[in-house]
Protein backbone atom coordinates (compact mmCIF):
# COMPACT_ATOMS: atom_id res chain seq x y z
CA UNK A 1 0.00 0.00 0.00
CA UNK A 2 1.58 3.19 -0.69
CA UNK A 3 1.20 6.18 1.53
CA UNK A 4 1.16 10.08 0.68
CA UNK A 5 3.87 13.13 1.21
CA UNK A 6 1.75 13.55 3.94
CA UNK A 7 1.80 10.41 5.22
CA UNK A 8 5.34 8.96 4.29
CA UNK A 9 6.95 10.11 7.84
CA UNK A 10 5.89 7.39 10.35
CA UNK A 11 1.98 6.29 9.28
CA UNK A 12 2.19 2.52 8.85
CA UNK A 13 1.03 2.06 12.08
CA UNK A 14 -2.57 3.71 11.69
CA UNK A 15 -2.73 2.18 8.13
CA UNK A 16 -1.98 -1.51 9.85
CA UNK A 17 -4.50 -0.18 12.64
CA UNK A 18 -7.02 0.15 10.26
CA UNK A 19 -7.33 -3.60 8.77
CA UNK A 20 -8.37 -4.56 12.77
CA UNK A 21 -11.96 -2.55 12.43
CA UNK A 22 -13.84 -5.35 10.78
CA UNK A 23 -12.81 -7.52 14.02
CA UNK A 24 -14.51 -4.81 16.49
CA UNK A 25 -17.20 -3.52 14.51
CA UNK A 26 -20.18 -4.89 17.37
CA UNK A 27 -17.38 -2.82 19.57
CA UNK A 28 -17.11 0.32 18.13
CA UNK A 29 -20.41 2.09 19.03
CA UNK A 30 -19.99 5.63 20.03
CA UNK A 31 -21.73 4.77 23.41
CA UNK A 32 -18.39 3.17 24.87
CA UNK A 33 -17.56 6.70 25.09
CA UNK A 34 -17.09 6.19 28.98
CA UNK A 35 -14.49 3.23 28.95
CA UNK A 36 -10.98 3.58 29.94
CA UNK A 37 -9.72 0.46 28.22
CA UNK A 38 -7.58 0.26 25.45
CA UNK A 39 -10.19 -0.70 23.07
CA UNK A 40 -13.54 -0.26 23.45
CA UNK A 41 -15.82 -2.83 24.75
CA UNK A 42 -18.97 -4.22 22.90
CA UNK A 43 -22.27 -2.61 23.55
CA UNK A 44 -25.61 -4.10 23.68
CA UNK A 45 -27.91 -2.76 20.81
CA UNK A 46 -30.71 -0.23 22.18
CA UNK A 47 -34.32 -0.64 21.75
CA UNK A 48 -33.28 2.55 19.10
CA UNK A 49 -30.36 0.52 17.00
CA UNK A 50 -32.89 -1.93 16.50
CA UNK A 51 -35.97 0.37 15.30
CA UNK A 52 -32.64 2.28 13.29
CA UNK A 53 -31.82 -1.63 12.00
CA UNK A 54 -35.35 -2.20 10.97
CA UNK A 55 -35.66 1.05 8.60
CA UNK A 56 -34.57 -0.27 5.26
CA UNK A 57 -31.98 2.09 2.95
CA UNK A 58 -31.04 3.84 5.99
CA UNK A 59 -27.49 4.20 6.78
CA UNK A 60 -27.17 2.28 10.21
CA UNK A 61 -23.45 3.23 10.85
CA UNK A 62 -22.92 5.52 13.68
CA UNK A 63 -19.62 7.58 14.66
CA UNK A 64 -17.42 4.47 14.20
CA UNK A 65 -14.42 4.29 11.76
CA UNK A 66 -14.96 3.31 8.39
CA UNK A 67 -13.19 0.09 7.57
CA UNK A 68 -10.77 -0.42 4.78
CA UNK A 69 -12.50 -3.44 3.27
CA UNK A 70 -16.30 -1.19 3.15
CA UNK A 71 -14.69 1.61 1.39
CA UNK A 72 -15.51 1.98 -1.91
CA UNK A 73 -12.22 1.23 -4.76
CA UNK A 74 -10.74 4.36 -6.43
CA UNK A 75 -11.85 4.57 -10.02
CA UNK A 76 -11.37 6.76 -13.00
CA UNK A 77 -14.93 8.08 -11.81
CA UNK A 78 -13.86 8.93 -7.74
CA UNK A 79 -12.10 12.37 -8.71
CA UNK A 80 -15.55 13.38 -10.50
CA UNK A 81 -17.78 12.61 -8.28
CA UNK A 82 -15.53 14.41 -5.62
CA UNK A 83 -15.62 17.25 -8.10
CA UNK A 84 -19.38 17.27 -8.44
CA UNK A 85 -20.33 16.73 -4.52
CA UNK A 86 -18.32 19.77 -3.75
CA UNK A 87 -19.50 22.43 -6.64
CA UNK A 88 -23.38 21.11 -6.33
CA UNK A 89 -22.65 21.66 -1.94
CA UNK A 90 -21.74 24.86 -2.37
CA UNK A 91 -23.73 25.95 -5.27
CA UNK A 92 -25.80 27.52 -2.95
CA UNK A 93 -28.70 30.54 -3.16
CA UNK A 94 -27.90 31.42 0.49
CA UNK A 95 -24.24 32.35 -0.70
CA UNK A 96 -25.84 34.63 -3.31
CA UNK A 97 -27.59 36.53 0.02
CA UNK A 98 -24.23 36.92 1.32
CA UNK A 99 -22.58 38.49 -1.54
CA UNK A 100 -25.25 40.86 -1.71
CA UNK A 101 -24.42 42.29 1.52
CA UNK A 102 -21.71 43.47 0.61
CA UNK A 103 -22.97 46.13 -1.73
CA UNK A 104 -26.58 46.22 -0.44
CA UNK A 105 -25.70 46.32 3.06
CA UNK A 106 -21.86 47.32 3.32
CA UNK A 107 -22.36 49.72 0.66
CA UNK A 108 -19.12 48.36 -1.32
CA UNK A 109 -18.84 49.19 -4.90
CA UNK A 110 -18.83 45.99 -7.05
CA UNK A 111 -15.25 45.89 -7.65
CA UNK A 112 -13.99 45.86 -3.84
CA UNK A 113 -17.22 43.42 -2.92
CA UNK A 114 -15.94 41.19 -5.69
CA UNK A 115 -12.59 41.07 -4.98
CA UNK A 116 -13.41 40.34 -1.41
CA UNK A 117 -15.57 37.67 -2.35
CA UNK A 118 -13.33 35.88 -4.37
CA UNK A 119 -10.29 36.21 -2.49
CA UNK A 120 -11.73 34.83 0.74
CA UNK A 121 -13.77 32.24 -0.60
CA UNK A 122 -10.56 30.88 -1.87
CA UNK A 123 -8.69 31.51 1.59
CA UNK A 124 -11.38 29.77 3.58
CA UNK A 125 -11.39 26.47 1.14
CA UNK A 126 -8.18 26.08 1.56
CA UNK A 127 -8.94 25.04 4.92
CA UNK A 128 -11.44 23.15 3.92
CA UNK A 129 -9.35 21.22 1.45
CA UNK A 130 -6.75 20.43 4.22
CA UNK A 131 -9.56 19.23 6.63
CA UNK A 132 -10.76 17.25 4.22
CA UNK A 133 -8.09 15.36 3.48
CA UNK A 134 -7.97 13.18 7.19
CA UNK A 135 -11.04 11.57 5.85
CA UNK A 136 -9.36 8.78 3.47
CA UNK A 137 -6.55 8.55 5.20
CA UNK A 138 -8.37 7.72 9.10
CA UNK A 139 -12.00 7.04 7.59
CA UNK A 140 -13.22 9.01 10.95
CA UNK A 141 -15.62 11.63 10.93
CA UNK A 142 -13.67 15.39 11.15
CA UNK A 143 -14.61 15.76 14.95
CA UNK A 144 -13.61 12.38 15.73
CA UNK A 145 -10.07 12.85 13.91
CA UNK A 146 -10.36 16.45 16.53
CA UNK A 147 -9.62 14.14 19.25
CA UNK A 148 -6.11 13.65 17.94
CA UNK A 149 -5.52 17.52 17.72
CA UNK A 150 -7.41 19.06 20.61
CA UNK A 151 -7.52 16.25 23.20
CA UNK A 152 -10.97 13.99 24.04
CA UNK A 153 -12.52 16.38 26.32
CA UNK A 154 -11.93 19.79 24.02
CA UNK A 155 -12.98 18.23 20.74
CA UNK A 156 -16.21 17.71 22.73
CA UNK A 157 -16.42 21.89 22.59
CA UNK A 158 -15.90 22.06 18.79
CA UNK A 159 -18.85 19.60 18.49
CA UNK A 160 -20.94 21.30 20.90
CA UNK A 161 -20.37 24.72 18.35
CA UNK A 162 -20.47 22.84 15.33
CA UNK A 163 -24.25 21.91 16.47
CA UNK A 164 -25.21 25.40 16.63
CA UNK A 165 -23.47 26.68 13.39
CA UNK A 166 -24.89 23.79 11.55
CA UNK A 167 -28.16 25.18 13.40
CA UNK A 168 -28.11 27.95 12.31
CA UNK A 169 -26.78 27.74 8.77
CA UNK A 170 -29.69 25.65 8.02
CA UNK A 171 -31.92 28.05 9.79
CA UNK A 172 -30.63 30.55 7.11
CA UNK A 173 -31.38 27.97 4.37
CA UNK A 174 -34.88 27.36 5.31
CA UNK A 175 -35.28 31.07 5.94
CA UNK A 176 -34.37 31.90 2.19
CA UNK A 177 -35.88 29.10 0.74
CA UNK A 178 -39.26 29.87 2.74
CA UNK A 179 -39.05 33.83 1.45
CA UNK A 180 -38.65 32.50 -1.96
CA UNK A 181 -41.74 30.30 -2.25
CA UNK A 182 -43.66 32.80 -0.97
CA UNK A 183 -42.92 35.37 -3.10
CA UNK A 184 -43.36 32.75 -6.15
CA UNK A 185 -46.64 31.72 -4.64
CA UNK A 186 -48.06 35.74 -5.13
CA UNK A 187 -48.20 35.59 -0.58
CA UNK A 188 -50.27 32.70 -1.28
CA UNK A 189 -47.54 30.34 0.83
CA UNK A 190 -46.71 31.77 4.18
CA UNK A 191 -43.04 31.90 4.73
CA UNK A 192 -43.53 28.95 7.79
CA UNK A 193 -44.91 26.85 5.29
CA UNK A 194 -41.77 27.28 2.81
CA UNK A 195 -39.94 26.70 6.22
CA UNK A 196 -41.48 23.94 6.59
CA UNK A 197 -41.15 22.32 3.44
CA UNK A 198 -37.26 23.15 2.68
CA UNK A 199 -36.61 21.28 6.30
CA UNK A 200 -38.81 18.44 6.20
CA UNK A 201 -37.13 18.01 2.44
CA UNK A 202 -33.98 18.07 3.74
CA UNK A 203 -34.52 15.67 6.39
CA UNK A 204 -35.66 13.00 3.89
CA UNK A 205 -32.64 13.24 2.31
CA UNK A 206 -30.29 13.05 5.26
CA UNK A 207 -32.34 10.30 6.92
CA UNK A 208 -30.80 7.62 4.57
CA UNK A 209 -27.24 8.64 4.99
CA UNK A 210 -23.83 9.05 2.90
CA UNK A 211 -24.29 7.43 -0.31
CA UNK A 212 -27.81 8.49 -1.29
CA UNK A 213 -27.30 12.30 -0.52
CA UNK A 214 -23.81 11.74 -2.41
CA UNK A 215 -25.87 10.16 -5.58
CA UNK A 216 -28.10 13.39 -5.33
CA UNK A 217 -25.69 15.98 -5.46
CA UNK A 218 -23.93 14.71 -8.02
CA UNK A 219 -27.04 15.72 -10.27
CA UNK A 220 -28.36 18.49 -8.27
CA UNK A 221 -25.78 21.08 -9.70
CA UNK A 222 -27.12 21.11 -13.05
CA UNK A 223 -30.29 22.53 -12.62
CA UNK A 224 -28.61 24.75 -10.14
CA UNK A 225 -25.98 26.24 -12.93
CA UNK A 226 -28.48 26.97 -15.64
CA UNK A 227 -31.15 28.44 -13.12
CA UNK A 228 -27.64 30.70 -12.56
CA UNK A 229 -27.51 31.07 -16.09
CA UNK A 230 -30.77 32.24 -16.16
CA UNK A 231 -29.83 35.03 -13.86
CA UNK A 232 -26.93 36.58 -15.17
CA UNK A 233 -28.70 36.84 -18.82
CA UNK A 234 -32.06 38.20 -16.86
CA UNK A 235 -30.41 40.10 -14.20
CA UNK A 236 -26.83 41.10 -15.74
CA UNK A 237 -27.25 43.96 -18.02
CA UNK A 238 -29.31 45.51 -14.90
CA UNK A 239 -25.55 45.46 -12.59
CA UNK A 240 -24.41 48.72 -11.53
CA UNK A 241 -20.42 48.60 -11.82
CA UNK A 242 -20.39 51.91 -10.28
CA UNK A 243 -22.14 52.25 -7.33
CA UNK A 244 -21.15 52.95 -3.93
CA UNK A 245 -22.13 54.50 -0.76
CA UNK A 246 -19.68 57.42 0.11
CA UNK A 247 -17.66 57.14 2.89
CA UNK A 248 -14.51 57.90 4.38
CA UNK A 249 -11.40 56.11 3.57
CA UNK A 250 -11.16 55.02 7.25
CA UNK A 251 -14.73 53.19 7.02
CA UNK A 252 -14.22 52.09 3.44
CA UNK A 253 -11.41 50.03 4.75
CA UNK A 254 -13.67 48.92 7.30
CA UNK A 255 -16.05 47.76 5.72
CA UNK A 256 -13.84 45.60 2.86
CA UNK A 257 -12.34 43.88 5.88
CA UNK A 258 -15.64 43.22 7.17
CA UNK A 259 -16.76 41.56 4.21
CA UNK A 260 -13.92 40.03 3.27
CA UNK A 261 -14.08 38.25 7.09
CA UNK A 262 -17.66 37.35 6.05
CA UNK A 263 -16.57 35.76 2.48
CA UNK A 264 -14.12 33.78 4.11
CA UNK A 265 -16.47 32.37 6.96
CA UNK A 266 -18.61 30.66 4.34
CA UNK A 267 -16.21 27.76 3.06
CA UNK A 268 -15.14 27.64 7.23
CA UNK A 269 -18.61 26.42 7.83
CA UNK A 270 -17.64 23.73 5.95
CA UNK A 271 -14.74 22.86 7.55
CA UNK A 272 -15.65 20.66 10.82
CA UNK A 273 -17.62 19.00 8.37
CA UNK A 274 -15.16 18.08 5.61
CA UNK A 275 -13.78 14.66 6.44
CA UNK A 276 -17.12 13.93 6.46
CA UNK A 277 -17.78 13.23 3.20
CA UNK A 278 -14.88 11.45 2.01
CA UNK A 279 -14.85 8.48 4.45
CA UNK A 280 -15.53 5.92 2.24
CA UNK A 281 -12.73 6.37 0.27
CA UNK A 282 -9.82 4.45 1.22
CA UNK A 283 -6.16 5.67 2.05
CA UNK A 284 -4.60 5.30 -1.30
CA UNK A 285 -6.20 8.42 -2.15
CA UNK A 286 -3.33 11.00 -2.50
CA UNK A 287 -3.90 13.72 -0.08
CA UNK A 288 -2.52 16.45 -2.68
CA UNK A 289 -5.24 15.61 -5.10
CA UNK A 290 -7.88 15.53 -2.04
CA UNK A 291 -6.98 19.21 -1.30
CA UNK A 292 -6.71 20.31 -4.98
CA UNK A 293 -10.14 18.59 -5.71
CA UNK A 294 -11.95 20.03 -2.77
CA UNK A 295 -10.62 23.80 -3.14
CA UNK A 296 -11.00 23.72 -6.86
CA UNK A 297 -14.82 22.80 -6.83
CA UNK A 298 -16.00 24.55 -3.47
CA UNK A 299 -14.49 27.61 -5.00
CA UNK A 300 -15.46 28.03 -7.95
CA UNK A 301 -18.97 27.22 -6.95
CA UNK A 302 -19.43 29.94 -4.36
CA UNK A 303 -17.44 32.22 -6.17
CA UNK A 304 -20.50 31.91 -8.91
CA UNK A 305 -23.15 32.54 -6.28
CA UNK A 306 -21.23 35.00 -4.42
CA UNK A 307 -20.28 37.52 -7.40
CA UNK A 308 -24.16 36.95 -8.48
CA UNK A 309 -25.17 38.23 -5.18
CA UNK A 310 -22.35 41.47 -5.66
CA UNK A 311 -24.66 42.03 -8.71
CA UNK A 312 -27.72 41.30 -7.70
CA UNK A 313 -26.84 43.64 -4.93
CA UNK A 314 -26.37 46.36 -6.95
CA UNK A 315 -29.35 46.06 -8.80
CA UNK A 316 -31.46 46.58 -5.51
CA UNK A 317 -29.39 49.44 -4.23
CA UNK A 318 -29.69 51.34 -7.50
CA UNK A 319 -33.33 50.92 -8.39
CA UNK A 320 -35.99 52.45 -6.55
CA UNK A 321 -38.90 50.80 -8.48
CA UNK A 322 -37.23 47.17 -8.06
CA UNK A 323 -36.77 48.01 -4.45
CA UNK A 324 -40.45 48.84 -3.91
CA UNK A 325 -41.40 45.89 -5.93
CA UNK A 326 -39.58 43.22 -4.20
CA UNK A 327 -38.35 45.02 -0.70
CA UNK A 328 -34.93 43.94 0.55
CA UNK A 329 -35.60 40.98 1.85
CA UNK A 330 -33.34 38.05 1.12
CA UNK A 331 -36.22 36.31 -1.00
CA UNK A 332 -36.93 39.57 -2.78
CA UNK A 333 -33.49 40.11 -3.46
CA UNK A 334 -33.57 36.78 -5.41
CA UNK A 335 -36.81 37.30 -7.15
CA UNK A 336 -35.10 40.29 -8.64
CA UNK A 337 -33.52 38.77 -10.86
CA UNK A 338 -36.46 36.92 -12.77
CA UNK A 339 -37.97 40.39 -13.39
CA UNK A 340 -39.50 40.34 -16.34
CA UNK A 341 -39.66 36.58 -17.16
CA UNK A 342 -43.18 35.84 -15.77
CA UNK A 343 -43.93 32.26 -14.97
CA UNK A 344 -40.74 30.70 -16.34
CA UNK A 345 -38.74 33.15 -13.49
CA UNK A 346 -40.98 31.51 -10.69
CA UNK A 347 -39.73 28.12 -11.97
CA UNK A 348 -36.45 28.86 -11.96
CA UNK A 349 -36.99 30.52 -8.36
CA UNK A 350 -37.87 26.64 -7.67
CA UNK A 351 -35.06 25.35 -8.67
CA UNK A 352 -32.78 27.75 -6.22
CA UNK A 353 -35.21 26.29 -3.37
CA UNK A 354 -33.84 22.96 -4.36
CA UNK A 355 -30.05 24.39 -4.51
CA UNK A 356 -30.96 24.98 -0.59
CA UNK A 357 -32.05 21.50 -0.23
CA UNK A 358 -28.74 20.38 -1.51
CA UNK A 359 -27.04 22.65 0.83
CA UNK A 360 -28.90 21.61 3.78
CA UNK A 361 -28.39 18.11 3.78
CA UNK A 362 -25.13 17.84 4.14
CA UNK A 363 -24.78 19.71 7.30
CA UNK A 364 -28.50 17.64 8.51
CA UNK A 365 -26.26 14.54 8.21
CA UNK A 366 -23.65 15.75 10.03
CA UNK A 367 -25.76 17.02 12.72
CA UNK A 368 -27.09 13.53 13.74
CA UNK A 369 -23.44 12.25 14.04
CA UNK A 370 -22.33 15.63 15.94
CA UNK A 371 -24.87 14.20 18.59
CA UNK A 372 -23.66 10.95 18.76
CA UNK A 373 -20.04 12.29 19.36
CA UNK A 374 -21.01 14.16 22.63
CA UNK A 375 -21.02 10.55 24.36
CA UNK A 376 -22.66 9.26 27.36
CA UNK A 377 -26.37 8.70 26.57
CA UNK A 378 -26.27 10.54 23.48
CA UNK A 379 -24.32 7.60 22.30
CA UNK A 380 -26.83 5.17 22.30
CA UNK A 381 -29.12 6.77 20.01
CA UNK A 382 -29.16 6.30 16.39
CA UNK A 383 -28.28 8.37 14.25
CA UNK A 384 -31.74 9.40 12.54
CA UNK A 385 -32.95 10.10 15.72
CA UNK A 386 -30.51 13.03 16.14
CA UNK A 387 -30.89 14.02 12.45
CA UNK A 388 -34.98 14.30 13.16
CA UNK A 389 -34.26 16.16 16.33
CA UNK A 390 -32.03 19.18 14.78
CA UNK A 391 -34.52 19.38 11.78
CA UNK A 392 -36.89 20.34 14.44
CA UNK A 393 -34.67 22.53 16.56
CA UNK A 394 -33.81 24.45 12.95
CA UNK A 395 -37.06 24.88 11.47
CA UNK A 396 -38.22 26.22 14.75
CA UNK A 397 -35.49 28.45 14.83
CA UNK A 398 -36.24 29.59 11.52
CA UNK A 399 -39.90 30.40 12.04
CA UNK A 400 -38.87 32.74 14.91
CA UNK A 401 -35.99 34.52 13.21
CA UNK A 402 -37.58 34.72 9.30
CA UNK A 403 -37.95 38.59 9.78
CA UNK A 404 -34.38 39.30 10.75
CA UNK A 405 -32.22 37.18 8.75
CA UNK A 406 -30.09 40.31 7.32
CA UNK A 407 -29.31 40.48 11.04
CA UNK A 408 -28.64 37.04 11.83
CA UNK A 409 -26.36 36.96 8.77
CA UNK A 410 -24.23 39.87 9.78
CA UNK A 411 -23.81 38.70 13.62
CA UNK A 412 -23.53 34.88 13.13
CA UNK A 413 -21.51 34.61 10.27
CA UNK A 414 -18.21 35.74 11.41
CA UNK A 415 -18.35 34.01 15.17
CA UNK A 416 -18.37 30.67 12.54
CA UNK A 417 -14.85 31.64 11.51
CA UNK A 418 -13.69 32.78 14.68
CA UNK A 419 -13.70 29.23 16.45
CA UNK A 420 -13.48 27.52 12.72
CA UNK A 421 -10.57 29.26 12.02
CA UNK A 422 -8.97 28.92 15.87
CA UNK A 423 -9.41 25.15 15.22
CA UNK A 424 -7.95 24.93 12.03
CA UNK A 425 -5.07 27.01 13.24
CA UNK A 426 -4.32 23.85 16.32
CA UNK A 427 -4.66 20.97 13.69
CA UNK A 428 -2.59 22.77 11.12
CA UNK A 429 0.35 23.65 13.69
CA UNK A 430 -0.42 19.87 15.71
CA UNK A 431 0.33 17.75 12.58
CA UNK A 432 3.17 20.29 10.74
CA UNK A 433 5.03 20.22 14.19
CA UNK A 434 4.23 17.32 16.57
CA UNK A 435 2.76 14.93 14.43
CA UNK A 436 4.38 14.55 11.22
CA UNK A 437 7.34 11.79 12.39
CA UNK A 438 5.16 9.98 15.04
CA UNK A 439 2.16 9.41 13.15
CA UNK A 440 -1.21 8.15 14.21
CA UNK A 441 -3.10 5.52 15.55
CA UNK A 442 -6.73 5.50 14.06
CA UNK A 443 -7.54 2.82 16.21
CA UNK A 444 -7.21 4.89 19.46
CA UNK A 445 -9.92 7.02 18.30
CA UNK A 446 -12.46 6.08 21.48
CA UNK A 447 -9.61 5.49 23.99
CA UNK A 448 -9.03 8.58 26.53
CA UNK A 449 -5.88 7.37 27.70
CA UNK A 450 -4.04 7.48 24.21
CA UNK A 451 -5.46 10.40 23.14
CA UNK A 452 -3.75 13.65 24.50
CA UNK A 453 -5.42 15.19 26.83
CA UNK A 454 -6.26 18.50 25.20
CA UNK A 455 -4.71 21.13 27.72
CA UNK A 456 -2.47 22.84 25.43
CA UNK A 457 -5.01 22.80 22.76
CA UNK A 458 -7.51 23.59 25.53
CA UNK A 459 -6.07 27.23 26.74
CA UNK A 460 -4.79 28.21 23.09
CA UNK A 461 -8.25 27.94 22.21
CA UNK A 462 -9.70 30.19 24.84
CA UNK A 463 -6.77 32.54 24.55
CA UNK A 464 -7.49 32.63 21.03
CA UNK A 465 -11.29 33.54 22.06
CA UNK A 466 -9.60 36.41 23.96
CA UNK A 467 -8.27 37.92 20.69
CA UNK A 468 -11.32 37.39 19.16
CA UNK A 469 -13.50 39.26 21.34
CA UNK A 470 -11.04 42.08 21.38
CA UNK A 471 -10.76 42.39 17.79
CA UNK A 472 -14.67 41.58 17.11
CA UNK A 473 -17.14 44.54 15.37
CA UNK A 474 -20.46 43.42 16.14
CA UNK A 475 -24.05 45.29 16.75
CA UNK A 476 -24.16 44.20 20.09
CA UNK A 477 -20.20 44.50 21.09
CA UNK A 478 -17.33 46.19 19.39
CA UNK A 479 -13.94 45.27 20.99
CA UNK A 480 -11.28 48.10 21.59
CA UNK A 481 -8.85 46.87 18.67
CA UNK A 482 -11.78 47.21 16.74
CA UNK A 483 -13.08 50.51 17.86
CA UNK A 484 -9.30 51.49 17.21
CA UNK A 485 -9.39 49.89 13.69
CA UNK A 486 -12.74 52.14 12.47
CA UNK A 487 -15.26 49.26 13.61
CA UNK A 488 -13.37 46.81 11.16
CA UNK A 489 -14.43 43.17 12.34
CA UNK A 490 -11.09 41.93 13.15
CA UNK A 491 -11.96 38.92 15.53
CA UNK A 492 -11.17 36.09 12.95
CA UNK A 493 -8.11 37.27 11.97
CA UNK A 494 -6.56 38.25 15.78
CA UNK A 495 -8.16 35.34 17.31
CA UNK A 496 -6.15 32.72 14.79
CA UNK A 497 -3.27 34.83 15.28
CA UNK A 498 -3.66 34.26 19.01
CA UNK A 499 -4.21 31.13 18.77
CA UNK A 500 -1.19 30.38 16.58
CA UNK A 501 1.37 31.68 18.63
CA UNK A 502 0.45 30.60 22.07
CA UNK A 503 -0.43 26.96 20.86
CA UNK A 504 3.18 25.15 20.02
CA UNK A 505 4.58 26.39 23.38
CA UNK A 506 1.80 24.99 25.50
CA UNK A 507 1.94 21.67 23.78
CA UNK A 508 5.86 21.98 23.73
CA UNK A 509 5.73 22.09 27.93
CA UNK A 510 2.33 19.37 27.75
CA UNK A 511 4.49 17.01 25.59
CA UNK A 512 7.16 17.43 28.11
CA UNK A 513 5.43 17.43 31.52
CA UNK A 514 2.50 15.10 30.14
CA UNK A 515 3.81 12.86 27.09
CA UNK A 516 0.49 12.86 25.21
Amino acid sequence: MKADDVEKAHNSPALGSLSQFHLDKSASNSSSDDSDLTKPGPVPQSRFSRWAASLRNVERRGIEPIPIEDREPITSSTILHMLLMWFSMTLATNNIVVGSMGTLVLGLSFRDAALCAVFGCLAGNCTVGFISIWGPKSGNRTLIVARYFMGYYPSKVCIILNLFTNIGYSMVNCVVGGQILSVVSGGHLSVIVGIIIVAVSSWVMALFGMKIFQLYERVAWLPQLLVICVMVGSAGPNFDFNIQTPMSTEHLIAKVITFLSLALSIPLAWAPLAADYYVYIPPQMKSYRTFLVTVFAATCAMSIVLLMGVGLGTVIASSPHLAAKFGSSPGGVLMTAYDGLGGFGKFCAVINVLALVANNTPGAYSMGMNFQMIGGVFGKVPRPVFTTLATVIYAACAMGGRDRLYEIFKSFLPLIGYWVMMFVVIVFEEHMVFRRRRGYDWSQWNCRGKLPLGIAAGVAFLIGWAGAIVGMSQSYYIGPIAQMAGEADLGLWLGAGFTAVFFPPLRVLELRFIGR
